[in-house]
C-alpha cells in the first residue's frame, strides 16, 4: 500500500443539513469525520434566501447562513472540513476505497453518503436568473409558499409531486396556475382529480413556459405558450415554482449500492444502512418523500450513530460514546 493512500475512520461525502449533523455526532463520538463539502458546499439550502421552518431560529434564517453554523458547529468538535469532491468509488473489498478529484486516494473504515438530491429546472435563462437572484423561483413549494401568502402563483409539473405542491400552494396563495405540458396529467387520478377540484388553481394543459417575467429583482408573470395553437400569453405571479422532478446524486456509487430505478439509495427502513457493510446514507440521496432540511439533519444523526455502532462491533477497542445519548 502506498503511503500517499490517507486512512480514515470515518469519511463524509457532502455537506448540507445530513452531511454536517453526521459530521457533528461522528466528532463527538471520537470518529474523527473527513467531510468534503462537494461541487456545492452547503448543499441546496445555499439557494434558499429565507429558511423559516427549521426549529432554533424563531427568526428565521437564510440558508448561506445556517449551512456557515452548521459547519463551525462540525468544526468546533474538530471535523476537517474539505473542499473537493469524490469522483470515484470501490466497494467492493473489506476496505472503502475513495477518490477525490481524481487523484487524491483514501481508504476508510466507514463511509456516510450525504451528497443529496438536485431539483431539476427548465433551464431557461430568466428562470435561472431569479433563481440565482432569489426573486420568486423556487423547487420547494413547502419550503418557500409561506412566502407567497395571498399571492399569485405558476406552478410547473404534471406529477403526483407537482399536484400535492399545487394543493399545498393553494391553501395559501390567492391563486395557482399550473402549466402541463401534455394534454393529461401523469399523477394518479386521485391527486389529479384533487386539484381539478380546487378552486383557486387553474390548469392550463399544453402549456409550456417561454419566460419567467420580472424587474430585474424579482418575478413578475410568466409567458407561455400553448404547444397546440401556438398562442402565448402572460401570466402575472410573484412567485414560480418548478416540481419536475430531483435526480439524486448517487451516480459514482452506482456500481456498488443498491438503488431504485431514479436513483434513490436503499436503506434498511428506519436505519442509515446500505447493502453495503461500512457504507451509510442519510439525507435527499435516500429521500425521495421529504426532502427537508429537518429531516436530512435527522438523518444524519442516524447515519453517525449506525456508523459509530459498526465500528465498535468490529473493532473492540473502539467504545460507543456516551456523548451523543445525552
Amino acid at each position: 500500500m502506498s503511503d500517499t493512500i490517507e486512512k480514515l475512520k470515518c469519511l463524509i461525502i457532502g455537506s448540507g443539513p445530513a452531511g454536517y449533523t453526521a459530521a457533528i455526532y461522528a466528532a463527538r463520538a471520537n470518529m474523527n469525520p473527513v467531510l468534503y463539502q462537494g461541487i456545492q458546499p452547503g448543499g441546496q439550502l445555499t439557494t434558499t434566501n429565507e429558511v423559516e421552518n427549521f426549529p432554533g431560529y424563531p427568526e428565521g434564517v437564510t440558508g448561506p447562513q445556517m449551512m456557515m453554523e452548521l459547519q463551525k458547529q462540525a468544526e468546533r468538535f474538530e471535523t476537517d472540513v474539505r473542499d473537493g469532491w469524490i469522483t470515484k468509488v470501490d466497494f467492493s473489498g473489506d476496505v472503502h476505497k475513495v477518490w477525490v478529484n481524481d487523484t487524491k486516494e483514501i481508504h476508510c473504515d466507514t463511509v456516510i453518503i450525504s451528497t443529496g438530491a438536485s431539483a431539476k429546472y427548465l433551464g431557461i435563462e430568466s428562470e435561472q436568473k431569479y433563481l440565482k437572484l432569489g426573486g420568486g423561483v423556487s423547487a420547494c413549494a413547502v419550503c418557500d409558499g409561506f412566502f407567497y401568502r395571498n399571492h399569485e402563483v405558476v406552478i410547473v409539473g404534471a406529477g403526483d409531486s407537482a399536484c400535492e405542491e399545487a394543493h399545498y400552494l393553494s391553501k395559501l396563495c390567492k391563486k395557482v396556475t399550473m402549466l402541463v405540458r401534455r394534454d393529461e396529467f401523469r399523477a394518479s387520478k386521485i391527486m389529479a382529480t384533487r386539484v381539478k377540484n380546487t378552486e383557486n388553481i387553474e390548469i392550463l394543459f399544453n402549456t409550456e413556459t417561454e419566460e419567467v417575467l420580472g424587474d430585474g429583482q424579482v418575478v413578475t408573470g410568466v409567458r407561455v405558450s400553448n404547444n397546440k395553437t401556438k398562442e402565448t400569453q402572460d401570466i402575472p405571479a410573484t412567485g414560480f415554482f418548478v416540481a419536475i422532478g430531483h435526480k439524486p446524486n448517487t451516480d459514482i456509487f452506482k456500481d456498488f449500492i443498491d438503488m431504485d430505478e431514479t436513483g434513490y439509495i436503499k436503506n434498511v427502513p428506519g436505519r442509515a444502512l446500505t447493502n453495503v457493510e461500512g457504507v451509510f446514507v442519510c439525507g435527499d440521496a435516500a429521500d425521495h418523500v421529504y426532502r427537508q432540511a429537518v429531516t436530512a439533519a435527522g438523518t444524519g444523526c442516524m447515519a453517525a450513530l449506525d456508523a459509530e455502532r459498526y465500528l465498535a462491533a468490529k473493532d473492540s477497542s473502539f467504545e460507543v460514546s456516551t456523548s451523543n445519548y445525552n
